[in-house]
């Protein structure tokens, strides 16, 4: 059974549809991270195609080591909703609001968000990952990912 607060971090906060490219992403691509195998290819190759082999790579280990620091040193587990989901979660729209600080550099800001995700001492290296991240995601055309996009990802209805 999960606690209060954890549930508190799935409480739906927005609809994917009224985040920007950079926050968008970041919500899908967290939740395909964590769909499993299949779904981590399908992003690497759309990193791939939008950015090329060498900075693909940098990104998709970017984002796996993140996820990695946050799962060891986390203050509790990332709750996100489902793939098909078209609500935004409270911790889903703070990673959000993470990847898009550092990546327009508001390195404070990011620190900030940081630490409400890991240990204070953990938390400057998770906010250069998610400048990695965060930058990739940055030079991607992302209108042409949400039209790339499978439709489960492309919200149309509220609820």
């Amino acid at each position: 059974m999960s606690s209060a607060s954890e549930r508190r971090g799935g409480t739906a906060v927005g609809m994917i549809n009224d985040y920007d490219g950079i926050e968008a992403a970041a919500v899908i691509y967290l939740r395909m991270w964590f769909d499993g195998p299949q779904e981590r290819r399908n992003m690497h190759e759309d990193l791939h195609q939008s950015l090329g082999a060498a900075k693909a790579g940098k990104a998709f280990q970017a984002l796996g080591d993140l996820f990695s620091l946050c799962a060891t040193h986390g203050r509790r587990p990332l709750m996100r909703h489902s793939s098909t989901c078209k609500c935004v979660g409270a911790d889903e729209a703070c990673f959000a609001r993470f990847i898009c600080a550092a990546a327009e550099g508001e390195r404070e800001d990011a620190m900030l968000i940081a630490t409400l995700i890991v240990r204070p001492d953990v938390a400057p290296i998770i906010t250069a990952l998610a400048t990695d991240f965060g930058l990739a995601l940055k030079q991607m055309n992302l209108a042409a990912l949400k039209v790339a996009m499978p439709q489960q990802y492309v919200p149309s209805t509220l609820h």
